[in-house]
């Protein structure tokens, strides 16, 4: 046995059966990486749920900046429903104001915990969410449903950093894999004064395996070939990476409902981030508008229902705000459609 031989072995001798905690403390971090896999960016994302967080914790990988698409109503490109007197709530399944129009489908609780990049919650914080009804129709926008604002709230994030909406599983619309947009803000007071500025702009997945549960059910029919036809791969906006951060947890069923669940890491100093603009490539949801909504829109009378297809979305009478600044994104460039020009 060779001198370098010799003194490996004593050395494996000292140390043997030392413990986890000595082994992890002499170990390469790639060497450590390679041996525990997946379950070390697992720890990286939830340690502070399981109480591993601390002064050396690594900081958590942001939520990825997504397109707010064309139908945000946040002010952005014409109407602003934010700061429409109704829009803080919980349960967004009906329009408010001058309509009480209930969207009908599956129903679905979706909740967004915000946290900061070392894991602490962000209390105090708000959350504007919206989404698409059981037809790929947006409320305030597409053609018949200009009078109806339902699917769209605000409320802040209470001690655990957590809102939670009460909704209906939204549709799968041709060239977009199932989606929910949300706006981060800084407090409930800039969510609603229609100033902003927006802290974060992104989207929340839903997993397949629930879409086509869902999906199989009256109302959804469209939806099923939609979803056929793409993956979350070659999705336009969760394509790059699967929806890796963006992807929800799902639980329930159809007869009693789901619950989807989203932790969203942010950087609250961050730089602003912009509102809507124009979305993926791919064709716009069935009735898209041929302009901008209305300023008034929400506040209009309607006696139209989520499933009308009657009138068009009228032309914007103001000009939109001009779009904030976008918070640089490592994402790859997309080409996008414009939906008001086909």
């Amino acid at each position: 046995m060779t001198e370098l031989e010799q003194d490996n072995a004593a050395y494996v001798r000292e140390v043997h059966d030392k413990g986890l905690a000595f082994d992890l403390g002499t170990m390469s971090r790639r060497r450590m990486l390679t041996l525990i896999g997946g379950a070390g960016a697992a720890i990286a994302v939830t340690g502070t749920l399981a109480g591993t967080a601390g002064p050396a914790a690594a900081a958590l990988a942001e939520v990825e900046s997504e397109t707010a698409g064309p139908y945000p109503a946040d002010g952005s490109n014409g109407i602003d429903v934010r700061t429409e007197s109704g829009i803080v709530r919980s349960d967004i399944r009906s329009s408010f104001g001058t309509s009480a129009t209930v969207a009908e489908g599956v129903p679905l609780e979706f909740s967004l915990t915000v946290v900061d990049l070392e894991g602490a919650p962000l209390a105090g914080a708000a959350v504007y969410a919206w989404h698409c009804d059981r037809d790929g129709n947006y409320s305030l926008y597409s053609t018949g449903i200009t009078g109806e604002n339902y699917l769209r709230g605000i409320q802040e994030t209470d001690a655990a950093g957590t809102v939670t909406f009460t909704s209906i599983f939204p549709a799968c619309y041709s060239g977009r894999w199932p989606h929910i947009h949300f706006e981060v803000y800084s407090s409930l007071a800039n969510a609603t004064s229609g100033a902003g500025p927006i802290v974060k702009t992104s989207q929340i997945a839903i997993p397949e395996e629930v879409a086509d549960l869902v999906y199989a059910t009256d109302g959804y029919s469209r939806s099923v070939t939609n979803l056929s036809q793409i993956t979350l791969a070659t999705d336009n906006v969760f394509g790059d990476d699967s929806a890796a951060r963006e992807l929800a947890t799902v639980t329930g069923s159809v007869e009693a409902g789901f619950v989807a669940r989203l932790t969203a890491a942010v950087d609250p100093s961050g730089t602003e981030e912009s509102g809507g603009g124009t979305p993926p490539s791919g064709a716009p949801p069935s009735g898209a508008p041929s302009g901008s909504p209305s300023p008034s829109a929400s506040a209009a009378p309607s006696t139209s229902t989520s499933t009308s297809t009657s009138t068009s979305a009228s032309p914007a009478t103001t000009a939109p705000k001009p779009p904030q600044q976008r918070k640089p994104h490592p994402k790859k460039v997309r080409h996008w459609w414009n939906p008001f020009s086909w």
